[in-house]
């Protein structure tokens, strides 16, 4: 490696650890924004855990509160998507962006500061729940080994997710109509097997439901926590740890360089 290309790597990595603590400072002084995306899945939890659960069905039999926490980790995941959308319009609204674009630092540094401070935000956020689970009765019966590869893949379905939440922040006109994306997210998490099965599903849906990218995560998760549920009669969720890693990393290769265009289109 050439002396330029060092220098360059390294003021690359530089930039971008600095946009990661200024969006980590903003959290800091904003911590509402922290419980209010941690606010609507812990209220699920104990909304469709101890109200409805009773009257949820699990295939195969077991608890519904062990069946229905990896989906709330993954629809955690899902949902975040929204808040990276709604960060980056809110920075070009306000010229943050073009004023990154007129200093002297790697271009790069806005988009990898953004993917990596949004990684770190939904890690600290799957720990919250995660703990929260715990304290309500759920478990991991997988393993340490099968436990931490079930929470890596609900962080890289996050991380191809920030990719489409960029793109989305630099398409959107505004952050009224970012938080519109509510009006997709909400269907897309739903018609999946967070909170239900898609074999208890219509026949018209449950293959739709199947193939949703997040019920891959879901029922690959399940899979590796040990819990009910992670069994499907279709190919895909017979195959849902191949396909939690190949949704992400699909949604990636087309969302990470859509997000990189955009970004260099923008004008100075």
């Amino acid at each position: 490696m050439s002396a330029v290309t060092f220098d360059r790597a390294y003021w690359a990595f530089a930039d971008c650890l600095t946009l990661v603590r200024r969006t980590l400072l903003n959290y800091r002084r904003k911590p509402v924004a922290i419980l209010w995306q941690l606010g609507f899945p812990i209220v699920s939890v104990l909304l469709y855990g101890f109200v409805f659960g009773s009257a949820m069905r699990v295939p195969g039999g077991g608890d519904y509160r062990e069946f229905l926490m990896p989906g709330m980790f993954t629809m955690t995941m899902a949902f975040g998507l929204m808040s990276t959308a709604t960060a980056v319009v809110s920075d070009s609204g306000k010229g943050v962006v073009d004023r990154f674009r007129s200093m002297p630092m790697a271009p790069s540094a806005v988009t990898t500061g953004r993917g990596l401070s949004d990684l770190l935000i939904a890690s600290a956020e799957l720990a919250i729940l995660a703990a929260t689970a715990l304290a309500i009765g759920w478990t991991s019966e997988g393993g340490p080994a099968a436990t931490l590869l079930g929470f890596g893949l609900l962080l890289l379905l996050r991380f191809s997710l920030i990719w489409v939440g960029v793109w989305c922040g630099l398409t959107v006109p505004n952050a009224e109509t970012a938080g519109a994306l509510y009006a997709v997210v909400f269907p897309i998490t739903m018609i999946s097997s967070v909170y239900v099965a898609p074999s208890l599903m219509p026949s018209w849906l449950g293959p739709v439901a199947a193939w949703n990218p997040i019920s891959s995560t879901v029922t690959a998760t399940r899979e590796l926590f040990g819990n009910p549920g992670a069994d499907g009669g279709t190919w895909v969720e017979q195959h849902a740890v191949l396909m939690a890693f190949a949704w992400p990393l699909a949604i990636t290769a087309v969302f990470l360089p859509l997000a990189v265009r955009k970004y260099q289109a923008l004008s100075r």
